[in-house]
């Protein structure tokens, strides 16, 4: 066959307990009730894969895929499986405080699960928690884990829309309450909780404290109005807020793009995308640029795996 086409996928929508509906006012295919806390756009995760929503490849797995054209498809470098998974949350209720493991943590065949949360909308007074305050050190852990009190050790940022937090594996984390997002990770879905605010759920207290990596401090958002957010040894990310005609994507690298406000279509050749709040399309990486056209302005999140070394 020819070049292939951009690819987007069929969400798979998590009915976790702390979403709300905000995240299914996006979606024709969500939920009609019930909380949707999570959407994932693109994901190779073994036990909630996506497939391919429409065009020649509808109904095959991005696994199906990657294993089918594999460097025309993702590019550069091996890959045992597609390595970034896209996600949008809608934080009701605060999240569990949590650590991931790093790679060699992980254990054999798995990726630890470093991540990156770009921030769409913060109710007023919304914050999230991202590394421990300084100083802070394993006995004292223990001693407020015993205690109740870990959250007073936490580093807790004030967040607004368009704060970028870069978490790497084995840093202390939470989302808390009023937070719409989107994360960009590796492809894992490894999660050690370290303390969940008295509510009676299993906690993995040995797992998590033996991935943290304590020499990790508070963990700063980065405030860019527009270009490259993150560039790490798993993923890159952009953001681009635009109001006229824009080239996107690279030769010979994959790239997704992700609308998370305003409209507009890409323009491939003789072929039109649309572009809407939660689309996400996959450019395969012998597609090389795609022309975006955007109606009136529109934003969009663009995520790459790593510089070639």
């Amino acid at each position: 066959m020819g070049v292939l086409p951009l690819l987007t996928f069929e969400p798979v929508f998590q009915p976790y307990v702390w979403g709300g509906r905000r995240l299914a006012e996006w979606f024709a295919t969500a939920p009609r009730d019930g909380p949707v806390a999570e959407v994932w756009l693109v994901s190779d995760e073994e036990k909630f894969p996506t497939r391919v929503a429409a065009g020649p490849f509808a109904g095959q797995t991005l696994r199906q895929l990657s294993e089918r054209f594999a460097e025309r498809l993702i590019g550069h470098g091996r890959w045992s499986r597609f390595p970034l998974l896209l996600k949008l949350l809608d934080a009701q209720q605060p999240l569990s405080v949590q650590v991931h493991p790093n790679d060699e943590q992980a254990g054999a065949g798995r990726q630890g699960k470093t991540e990156a949360w770009y921030i769409l909308h913060a109710e007023p007074g919304s914050s999230l928690y991202a590394g421990f305050q300084p100083g802070v050190t394993p006995p004292l852990v223990h001693e407020a884990l015993a205690r109740g009190t870990l959250a007073d050790l936490l580093h807790r940022i004030d967040v607004r829309a368009g704060d970028c937090v870069f978490l790497p594996a084995g840093t202390v984390h939470a989302l808390g309450a009023g937070l719409l997002l989107f994360e960009i990770q590796q492809t894992s879905d490894i999660t050690y909780r370290l303390y969940d605010w008295g509510r009676p759920r299993p906690l993995q207290v040995d797992e998590a404290l033996a991935c943290i990596d304590w020499t990790r401090g508070p963990i700063a958002p980065c405030r860019p109005t527009d270009g490259l957010l993150v560039d790490c040894p798993y993923f890159r990310l952009w953001s681009h807020r635009l109001d006229r005609p824009t080239h996107l994507g690279a030769e010979g690298e994959c790239r997704i793009l992700v609308t998370v406000g305003g409209q507009g279509q890409l323009h491939d050749g003789s072929q039109e995308y649309p572009l809407q709040p939660g689309s996400a399309w996959l450019i395969p990486a012998e597609r090389g640029t795609v022309k975006c056209h955007p109606m009136g302005e529109v934003t969009l999140l663009e995520c790459g795996l790593p510089k070639r070394s």
